[in-house]
């Protein structure tokens, strides 16, 4: 049976955090990535949509451009002081166009637990299993 949405998790490696997450789609999926980069921050559901920034990303491969994503979104964050709560992403290929929205990090309401310093190729993986769902897999250094 094939998902109809996503689902993200968190794993422990050494000092760092795994994300996972597995989706029906690649769009999808990368949504679910950034949606557990947010989460290691604070919950996103804490975050009103008030600051909408846009992402281009372009990698040679499903993978890079997984990596490529998510530094993009940390860079976003710790550049604009915002957290998301809201990713949209296009795929075309392994050309990404994404619309994420969030507002500025408040200590007091956000909570914030880490500092995402950037995402590594580290147990990086994308994948299609045979049912058709979206599988994909980064460490990131806190």
């Amino acid at each position: 049976m094939s998902l109809t949405k996503s689902q993200w998790w968190h794993t422990e490696h050494d000092a760092d955090i795994g994300l996972r997450a597995v989706a029906s789609s690649r769009e999808l999926l990368f949504a679910a990535m950034g949606q557990a980069l947010t989460a290691l921050v604070t919950d996103p559901a804490t975050v009103a949509n008030e600051e909408k920034v846009r992402i281009a990303c372009d990698a040679p491969d499903d993978a890079m451009l997984l990596v490529d994503w998510l530094n993009a979104l940390i860079y976003e964050m710790a550049t604009r002081r915002l957290v998301f709560g809201s990713w949209t992403v296009k795929l075309v290929g392994t050309k990404l166009e994404a619309s994420v929205t969030g507002e500025k990090l408040d200590r007091e309401k956000h909570e914030p637990v880490v500092e995402v310093k950037g995402a590594t190729l580290t147990e990086l993986a994308v994948a299609q299993d045979d049912l058709g769902d979206w599988h994909g897999q980064c460490v990131v250094d806190v």
